[in-house]
Formats: structure tokens, C-alpha cells, sequence
């Protein structure tokens, strides 16, 4: 199989590790990629959002399938001019990325599902934000409408800070907040059949203890022990089935990766947001962990075939991502700065590139994954760290305290 991989970042690197360990792959490209990247495939220079000439590429490269890793192309359309080419892609359509493109059209396909989630409202402006904030109360929950990289969502007891976040997006989502330890779900689809993957959780602020301000994921761990039993079967069952319904219904099936962000609430598991993409750093863990060959999942979900895909596989153990960001992350990151020790298995990349010298130096606010597994977390977690002290960088910033609160049974639903 030919496969053409677009993205730049870790969730892309995470991504070509998996597809290039496929025995059924034996040609992989990338655009436009990243020097983690090609390390195992070949690289093209070609914008992300530009369906015609993603396009153009995958026709030039004969490509067998496509698969578009972030949520930008997706919303842009290019899953749909890969596929008016008569070749098979691995993400939803741009109707149908409406999902993770506007919060207020996920909520009210939530809606006309029953789909358990929060009391919400759309806003678009100052005074109906105010409104919204002073019904549902604080915590006050904030989310820009659109795309906005895993930064547009505010949740504060500050309702000024709440107000300056709305104004400050335009339309906006307020949302009631949603108590309890939240989980990553990710399920492959082609629309009606399912194959849920491994539940993971991720960890949105900067700093140790869930401090600082919010982030795109600062790391993430699976699998989840302390999460109940039947969690996946019954999020299949309350939420992912009577979605893929509903968009069927509206004649804009969704096939892809449907991303179920939950919150696990003494009322049982509810949705936070949908997104229509493998999440950053959840897919760096659950990847590392997946033994059934990527490739085959990916292709049978974008040619209609996934019901007749064997079951899903795992490898035991346990794994753990701690993201390395450069200085001033979340605000404008300093780029340009030199990276040693991060080119050896286990280190993904996300914000790279090379210098005119060729050095490799940081490129974006999350610079880093560094990804490892184990027997148990707390072998995981061992071995993750000490490939974070492995790895020299400039004003680097990452967390100590990834998945150490599940290691010390601290977490309760």
C-alpha cells in the first residue's frame, strides 16, 4: 500500500511511526512533514489546506490512501478533493468536520441526539455572553465557536476573565461546567461500523498540579485502570452510535477518527467536545500501545469495510508522553533554538525543523513528545523522564507530574 500522511506535528510523527511499521505499507510519504518524520518517510512540500494541491499530490504519488492527521485540512476540504480523485482518505468529510470546526453545530447535533453533555448556549455577543455566564454560574466555561489549535477554550471562576475570552472570540459556546476526571476516547469509523480504541486522559495545563494556563496537552498516559469497566461500551453506546446516527441523518456521514472528550461525572460520562482528528499527545500513548497493523484500520474505515476488520489488538503494559515545549509556551513561543538528544527512538516530534547548518532547533511552542512504555505507569513513567533528561533544549518547559496521580491511586470518579 502507498500512503500519503498530511501534518507537520507529533500526532503526524506518532502517526508515521505507526504506518511505517505496517507490513502491508511499502511506500510512505508525508507533507509537508517534520525531521522526526523523516526519519520514516519521504517529504513533500506542500500546504496543508490546500485541497487541489493535496490532491495533486496524492494523484502524482499514486497513492492508495491518504490520511490527514490535523483538524485545519479536514474543516478546508481536503478529505473531499482526495476523494472526488477516486482514491480512498482517512478523515471526514468538511460537512462532517463541522463537528470539531464549530462548537455550537456539535452541540446541536448533541442535542438532537440525546447525547449526554452540558447546558449550553451560543453566543455572539458581549451582553448574551453575560447573560449565559450569570445562568450556568462559575466555574465559567468559555469556548471560541471555531478552530482555535486547543487554545480557545477559558474555564475560570473569574468572570471577568470569562467576559474578556468571549469578547475577545466573537461567537462563543458557554458552557455549564462538567465535574470529574476527564478521558480521551478515540473511535475509528466509516460511518456506521465502530472500533473504539484505547481510552487515554491528557493533561491541558502548563504546569505541575493542573496550574497555569491552558495548553494544547502538556502529556497523557494509558490505559486508564481506574476508569469503570464498561466506559467504552457504554460512550459507544449513549454517544458515539446515536452521533454517527444523526449525521447519517443529515445526509453527512462521518468517517474518520471521532474524538470523544469526556468528562467522567457523578451522573456518568459526558461529552465535553467532539473533535474529528487523533488528538495531540493522547495519540503519542495510544499508538504505542496498538499492536494491530495501522495501516489496514485506516484503509478499511476510509473504503466502507471496517465491520469486516479483525478485532482490535493490544500490547501489555502501560504508556506515557511528557511534551517538551519551548520558552514563553503558551504565549508566542522563541524559535530557533538548538535541540540535542532528540533524535533517537521514543522522541517525537511536533515543533522542528533543521537550521541552514542543519542543526536541529525548535520550531513551534510544543516542541516534543517524548514517548515511552512499560510493564505498569510506573515503569512507563520512569522511562519516559529519563528520555526527557536525555534531551537538551534551550527554556525548555515540561511537566514532572504526568500520570503520577494515577500511579498513587489518587484519582476518584
Amino acid at each position: 500500500m502507498r500512503v500519503l500522511l498530511i501534518g507537520s506535528g507529533g500526532r503526524e510523527h506518532a502517526l508515521a511511526v505507526g504506518l511505517a511499521a505496517d507490513p502491508s505499507v511499502d511506500f510512505l510519504a508525508c507533507a509537508p512533514g517534520n525531521p522526526g518524520i523523516a526519519q520514516v518517510a519521504e517529504l513533500h512540500e506542500v500546504k496543508a489546506v490546500d485541497p487541489a494541491a493535496v490532491a495533486a499530490l496524492a494523484v502524482e504519488l499514486s497513492a492508495d490512501l491518504v490520511v490527514i492527521g490535523p483538524e485545519a485540512p479536514l474543516v478546508a476540504g481536503v478529505a473531499d478533493a482526495v476523494r472526488a480523485k477516486g482514491i480512498a482518505c482517512f478523515g471526514p468529510s468538511a460537512a462532517a468536520a463541522r463537528l470539531e470546526g464549530s462548537k455550537a453545530f456539535a452541540n446541536e447535533v448533541m442535542a438532537a441526539a440525546g447525547v449526554p453533555t452540558a447546558r449550553s448556549f451560543a453566543c455572539t455577543s458581549v451582553a448574551e455572553a453575560a447573560a449565559a455566564l450569570d445562568e450556568l454560574g462559575a466555574p465559567y466555561v468559555v469556548k471560541n465557536d471555531g478552530l482555535a489549535a486547543g487554545k480557545g477554550v477559558v474555564v475560570t471562576d473569574d468572570l471577568d476573565e470569562a467576559l474578556i475570552h468571549a469578547e475577545a472570540c466573537g461567537k462563543v459556546v458557554i458552557e455549564e461546567f462538567l465535574p470529574g476526571p476527564e478521558v480521551s476516547l478515540f473511535v475509528v469509523t466509516d460511518g456506521t461500523a465502530v472500533a473504539p480504541l484505547m481510552p487515554a486522559q491528557d493533561f491541558k495545563r502548563l504546569l505541575d498540579g493542573d496550574e497555569g494556563p491552558n495548553t494544547g496537552g502538556m502529556g497523557a498516559y494509558a490505559p486508564l485502570d481506574w476508569a469503570p469497566a464498561d466506559l467504552t461500551e457504554r460512550v459507544l453506546r449513549e454517544t458515539v452510535e446515536p452521533t454517527l446516527a444523526e449525521m447519517r441523518k443529515r445526509g453527512t456521514p462521518f468517517a474518520g477518527l471521532l474524538y470523544v472528550g469526556l468528562a467522567l461525572t457523578p451522573d456518568g460520562p459526558k461529552v465535553i467536545e467532539f473533535n474529528a482528528r487523533f488528538g495531540d499527545p493522547e495519540t503519542q500513548v495510544v499508538l504505542a500501545l496498538l499492536a494491530t497493523p495501522l495501516a489496514g484500520l485506516l484503509n478499511a474505515a476510509a473504503t466502507g469495510t471496517l465491520a469486516d476488520h479483525p478485532p482490535l489488538t493490544w500490547h501489555e503494559g502501560s504508556a506515557i508522553t511528557v511534551v517538551v515545549a519551548s520558552h514563553n509556551y503558551p504565549g508566542v513561543p522563541r524559535v530557533g533554538d538548538v535541540i540535542t538528544g532528540a533524535e533517537v527512538p521514543g522522541v517525537i516530534h511536533a515543533g522542528t525543523a533543521r537550521d541552514a547548518d542543519g542543526a536541529l532547533v525548535s520550531a513551534g511552542g510544543r516542541v516534543l513528545s517524548v514517548t515511552a512504555t512499560g510493564a505498569d505507569l510506573t515503569a512507563a513513567r520512569e522511562a519516559a523522564y529519563r528520555l526527557v533528561e536525555g534531551v537538551r533544549l534551550d527554556g525548555a518547559q515540561y511537566r514532572t507530574d504526568i500520570a503520577l496521580r494515577a500511579v498513587e491511586k489518587k484519582i476518584k470518579i
